[in-house]
C-alpha cells in the first residue's frame, strides 16, 4: 500500500539534499584578497571622485587602482597556493614510491617551512624503509633459493605461488611449468592434507622415500597462504632402522652362539661314543645320520650368523683416491655365469674405500646376473591356455656410469623379470632367492650411504628388467 506504481515517483519520499556549491581554494583566496582591500578601494575612489579633476583623469586613476588591486590579489593567491601545490606533488610522488622529490623553502621560522621540513623528513624515512625492504626481500629470496630444503607456498585454492630451486629439483620441473598448478597436479596433495611435523611418503626419489612435512600459514596482501617445507628423513629413518636391526642381530647372535657351542660339542661327543657303543649297523647308521644333520644345520646357522654380523659390524670406510674403471672391470670378470658388458664411460676418480666399493658392486652385479639368468615366461593367454612357453631372449647385464657436476651415477641394468615388490628390497632378512640371506642389498646401501651416496632399485621403463642406480659424490666433504 505504501509503495507507488513503477515509473511514478513517491510524493512522500524525501528528496536528496542539493549538493552544496563550494568554491575552489584558489578562488576563495583570490576572493578574500579582493574583499580585504575593498574598503580601502572604496575610500580611495570616493576621495578621487571628490577631487576637481577631469572625468577622464578620475576614470583613468580609478582603472589603474583597480588593476593594481587585481595584480596584488593574484600575487597573494600565488604565494598562498604554490607551496601547497608543491607539497601535494611531493606527497603524490611518495604515494607512487618515488622518493626523489623534496619540498623547497623548508625553514623553521614559519609554519609553512615547518610543514615542508616534516614532509621532507617523511620522504627520507620512507626512502630508507623502502631500501631496507628491498634489501630484506632480496636477502629472503637469496636464502630461499640457496637452502637445500624444498619450499612451496600455496594460495587458498591450493595453487602453487612460490617454489625454490630445491623444490624444482625435487619435482624435476622448472618454476615456469610449476607455478599456477594445483597441489594435486604436482603430486603434493598429501602435504596439504597432512598435519605439520608428520612424515608422509611421496613419489619422489624412490618408493621408500619419506618426507617430514612442516606447514605454516601467513598472509600476503591480506590473503591467507600456506607454506610447505619438506625434509628428506629417509636416511635418518633408515639409520634408526639399521640400528634396531643391528641391536637385534647382536642379541640373536649372542643367544644363538650360546646354544650352538654346546650343541656342536655334544654332537661331537656322541659321535665319538657311537663308535665304541654296542649298536647294530642300522642303529649306528640312524645315529650317524641324525648327528650329521645336527652338525650340518649348526654349521649353516653359524654361517648365517656370521653373514649378519658383517651387517651389524660394518666398519667406517677408509677413504683414498681410487680409479673406478679397474674395480668395475675386475667385478665384471668375476661373474662366470654371464659376461657382464661394461660400456665406455668417462674416467672417474673417487674418494672411496675400494674394498667396500668392490663388495657393493659385487653384490649388485651378482643380483643382476642372477635376475638376467632367471627364466621368463610368456603369458598363458598367448599359448591358447596351454603351459607357458619360455620367452626367447638373451640374458644381458650392462654397467655404465656418467658424471654430473657433483656426483657420479653408476647404473647396472639387466633384462630379467624385474622387481615384484620394490618396497621390500632393502628390508633385512627379506629375499626371494631360495639360498639368499637378505643382506646383500642392505649391505650395499649401507656402504653407499657411508660414502655419502645412495642406491635406488627400480624397474626399467624401456623394456623388462631392473636397474640399480648408484649415486656417489665425486669429492668427500672435509671433516
Amino acid at each position: 500500500m505504501g509503495s507507488s506504481p513503477r515509473g511514478i515517483p513517491n510524493r512522500g519520499a524525501r528528496k536528496p539534499p542539493k549538493k552544496r556549491v563550494r568554491l575552489l581554494y584558489e578562488r576563495r583566496v583570490n576572493l578574500y584578497a579582493l574583499l580585504v582591500a575593498l574598503p580601502g578601494m572604496l575610500v580611495a575612489d570616493i576621495f578621487i571622485w571628490l577631487q576637481p579633476w577631469t572625468l577622464e583623469s578620475k576614470l583613468a586613476l580609478m582603472f589603474t587602482e583597480l588593476f593594481v588591486w587585481w595584480l596584488l590579489a593574484m600575487a597573494l593567491q600565488e604565494q598562498a597556493t604554490r607551496p601547497l601545490q608543491t607539497l601535494a606533488n611531493v606527497i603524490a610522488a611518495l604515494r607512487e614510491e618515488d622518493y626523489s622529490f623534496r619540498a623547497r623553502g623548508a625553514a623553521t621560522d614559519d609554519a609553512l617551512g615547518e610543514l615542508s621540513i616534516e614532509v621532507n623528513a617523511l620522504a627520507d624515512l620512507l626512502a630508507d624503509q623502502r631500501i631496507r625492504a628491498i634489501e630484506a626481500a632480496a636477502l629472503l629470496r637469496r636464502v630461499v633459493e640457496e637452502i637445500e630444503v624444498p619450499l612451496f607456498t600455496f594460495d587458498p585454492d591450493q595453487i602453487l605461488r612460490l617454489v625454490n630451486s630445491a623444490g624444482e629439483r625435487l619435482l624435476q620441473q622448472s618454476s615456469v611449468r610449476l607455478l599456477g598448478r594445483t597441489a594435486r597436479e604436482i603430486g603434493l596433495v598429501a602435504c596439504m592434507d597432512a598435519e605439520s611435523e608428520t612424515v608422509v611418503p611421496l613419489p619422489f626419489q624412490g618408493p621408500n622415500a619419506r618426507w617430514l612435512v612442516r606447514r605454516s600459514s601467513f598472509r600476503q596482501k591480506g590473503v591467507p597462504h600456506t607454506l610447505i617445507v619438506l625434509s628428506d628423513v629417509s636416511r635418518a629413518l633408515r639409520e634408526e632402522e639399521r640400528g634396531a636391526w643391528q641391536r637385534l642381530i647382536r642379541v640373536l647372535g649372542h643367544e644363538l652362539n650360546n646354544s650352538l657351542t654346546p650343541i656342536k660339542s655334544i654332537a661331537g661327543t656322541l659321535r665319538a661314543q657311537i663308535s665304541t657303543a654296542a649298536l647294530d649297523s642300522d642303529q649306528r647308521d640312524d645315529f650317524e645320520r641324525g648327528l650329521s644333520i645336527i652338525e650340518a644345520r649348526s654349521h649353516s646357522l653359524n654361517r648365517f650368523l656370521q653373514a649378519y654380523r658383517q651387517l651389524a659390524q660394518m666398519p667406517p670406510p677408509a677413504l683414498r683416491k681410487t680409479e673406478l674403471s679397474p674395480i668395475v672391470q675386475r667385478v665384471a670378470a668375476l661373474e662366470a655365469g654371464l659376461p657382464v658388458q661394461v660400456l665406455a664411460s668417462p674416467p672417474a676418480e673417487l674418494m672411496v674405500d675400494p674394498d667396500q666399493l668392490e663388495q657393493m658392486l659385487i653384490n649388485l652385479t651378482r643380483n643382476a646376473v642372477e635376475a638376467a639368468l632367471e627364466p621368463q615366461h610368456a603369458p598363458a593367454a598367448h599359448n591358447g591356455g596351454a603351459a607357458p612357453l619360455a620367452s626367447s631372449r638373451e640374458p644381458r647385464v650392462v654397467v655404465r656410469w656418467d658424471l654430473t657436476e657433483k656426483d657420479l651415477v653408476l647404473t647396472i641394468e639387466d633384462n630379467g623379470p624385474g622387481l615384484g615388490n620394490p618396497a621390500n628390497v632393502f628390508v633385512p632378512f627379506y629375499t626371494t632367492k631360495p639360498s639368499g640371506s637378505g643382506i646383500g642389498l642392505v649391505l650395499s646401501r649401507q656402504i653407499a650411504e657411508a660414502h655419502g651416496g645412495s642406491i635406488e632399485l627400480l624397474n626399467r621403463t624401456d623394456q623388462k628388467g631392473c636397474q640399480a642406480r648408484v649415486v656417489l659424490p665425486r669429492t668427500q666433504p672435509q671433516a
